[in-house]
């Protein structure tokens, strides 16, 4: 009898350890999208940093010649590039940081952009690219935040 009994209490403890690795191993896969989502922003963080500081370079003068310089462009330029100077850093802090108002503010600079290069291309150009570029980001963040919000429970 007590070899009985002692088999009863070792199929337990196994039924728990077999339990708790697949319980495990399910919570790493229920949060696939919810990661996929954090790289892309950490992604999209450094490209808004790097953007930033490209627009900062602009008015300090490191990028440009003489011709190109901050203080011989038109207001209106001289007015978009500092506010995406300064933008595109908040965002980029916001997105690094994975928190809903940096999705927010970055949303933002996709938008003011788009209608920047679109509806005044006497600023920077009229580049479609950029709109298409920003326009394929903001579909890929939809997508991950929409994946990542249908694996958690409501």
């Amino acid at each position: 009898m007590s070899e009985t009994s002692s088999r009863e209490r070792t199929q337990p403890d196994n039924a728990m350890s077999v339990a708790g690795i697949s319980s495990a191993r399910t919570e790493a896969d229920e949060n696939l999208w919810t990661r996929r989502l954090v790289m892309f922003l950490r992604i999209m963080a450094v490209l808004s940093l790097a953007t930033g500081l490209y627009h900062w370079a602009r008015v300090t003068g490191f990028i440009g010649g003489e011709d190109d310089a901050f203080e011989n462009q038109t207001v209106a330029r001289q007015a978009a590039t500092i506010y995406f100077a300064v933008i595109e850093l908040v965002a980029a802090v916001g997105l690094w940081l994975a928190t809903p108002w940096g999705a927010v503010v970055w949303l933002t600079t996709v938008v003011s952009m788009a209608v920047v290069e679109l509806m005044f291309p006497q600023i920077y150009g009229g580049n479609l690219a950029v709109v298409g570029i920003g326009t394929a980001m903001l579909m890929a963040y939809l997508a991950l935040a929409w994946m990542a919000a249908r694996e958690r429970p409501p």
